[in-house]
């Protein structure tokens, strides 16, 4: 586990249009632990996000700081899969989903890397006691709040965060769960990557974060993102019921699973 015997910690950062946050975050993320090594993957920025990230890399930490370059915008979901696959193929041990705009602190890390040796993936939780939100509207709080209760209503599986971005995963979760046949984006897709761990057996822990709303640039949140997962949190119940019916399954789409 990341707290007594990894070696290798990744934090992997998707970005599109977030030069100014990132140009702050690296620093903040590489202070935190002389452990942790940054993939920033970039979707085709048109501010400069990926040049501020390899200036940083040439002048600071080419050791550290690494830049996955995608020719354009691809999605969140895809962009962790990405990610984790980069990660995955140099070895990592443990590997960080974070945000590229600030609203997860960097300070949270230390928690994260205690809380690892106590599972095989680790959830960084709004709604647990000590977390929360800040600086958020009603709407946007109620749609946060429903979300994660609705996913676990329609699932039946016991997280009080499922829909949060900040999450720790050990290299054995990720190489099992069939990333390459993830198709979610946004919200969905952190409900279906923490449900195929958990329904694999897969033990988890939730602390809590306080999550702070961007300051500067544009949420890539939207109504249709949204809607998403409201519709695929119910192929994903009736895809591990295929899956226990055939195990053979396992490693197929929720869409291709289910029209056999």
């Amino acid at each position: 586990m990341p707290s007594e015997c990894a070696t290798r910690i990744i934090v992997i950062i998707p970005t599109y249009n977030e030069r100014q946050n990132i140009a702050r975050l690296i620093p903040q993320v590489m202070e935190t632990d002389t452990r942790l090594h940054v993939l920033v993957v970039d979707d085709a920025s048109e501010d400069g996000t990926a040049g501020e990230v390899l200036n940083y890399q040439q002048k600071n930490w080419p050791q550290r700081l690494h830049l996955y370059s995608r020719q354009k915008k691809l999605g969140l979901g895809s962009a962790y899969v990405d990610g984790f696959n980069w990660g995955l193929s140099k070895k990592y041990d443990f590997l960080i989903q974070m945000d590229g705009d600030l609203s997860h602190n960097p300070t949270y890390l230390a928690a994260m890397l205690q809380c690892a040796g106590q599972a095989d993936f680790v959830v960084g939780s709004r709604y647990v006691t000590g977390g929360g939100t800040r600086n958020w509207g009603m709407g946007r709080r109620y749609l946060s709040r429903f979300g994660s209760f609705y996913a676990r209503k329609a699932l039946q599986v016991r997280f009080s965060d499922f829909t949060g971005g900040f999450n720790g995963w050990t290299s054995n979760v990720l190489r099992k769960i069939g990333l390459n046949e993830i198709r979610s984006n946004g919200y969905s897709f952190q409900i279906e990557l923490k449900y195929r761990a958990y329904k694999m057996g897969f033990k988890h822990v939730e602390f809590p974060i306080v999550f702070v709303d961007r300051k500067t640039g544009k949420s890539k949140m939207s109504t249709a993102i949204a809607l998403e997962a409201m519709w695929r949190v119910w192929q994903l119940r009736f895809f591990m019921r295929a899956l226990l019916q055939n195990p053979s399954n396992r490693n197929r789409s929720i869409v291709d699973c289910l029209s056999k």
